[in-house]
């Protein structure tokens, strides 16, 4: 599957599995446990929060920084084929979401 024009993104919730330091360690999406098999690229980007109106109480923490990882899975205990799925967090959220796949 690969995004197209008309479907920008997925922006399906999607439960990660995290290592004890912190990066990926699988990935469950559509009822399967996808593995991460190489190492994930991470970034931040920022909220539009002019664009959005948010409006959050003083002292909340941080609202504008949206996590991101690249991962590259393949189905756990398979020789499947490798994909790339982007994941997103938004600020205020610990759900996170399937924004792209791409088949490599």
């Amino acid at each position: 599957m690969t995004i197209t024009p008309e479907a920008p993104t997925l922006n399906t919730p999607v439960d990660v599995r995290f290592t004890t330091a912190g990066t990926p360690l699988a990935v469950r999406y559509d009822g399967k446990i996808w593995a991460v098999t190489e190492e994930p690229v991470h970034w931040f980007s920022r909220d539009s929060w002019w664009e959005t109106r948010r409006n959050v109480p003083v002292g909340v923490g941080n609202v504008v920084d949206i996590e991101h990882w690249r991962v590259q899975v393949r189905l756990g205990g398979s020789n499947s084929p490798l994909r790339t799925f982007e994941l997103r967090r938004d600020p205020l959220s610990e759900q996170w979401l399937l924004e792209a796949i791409t088949d490599n």
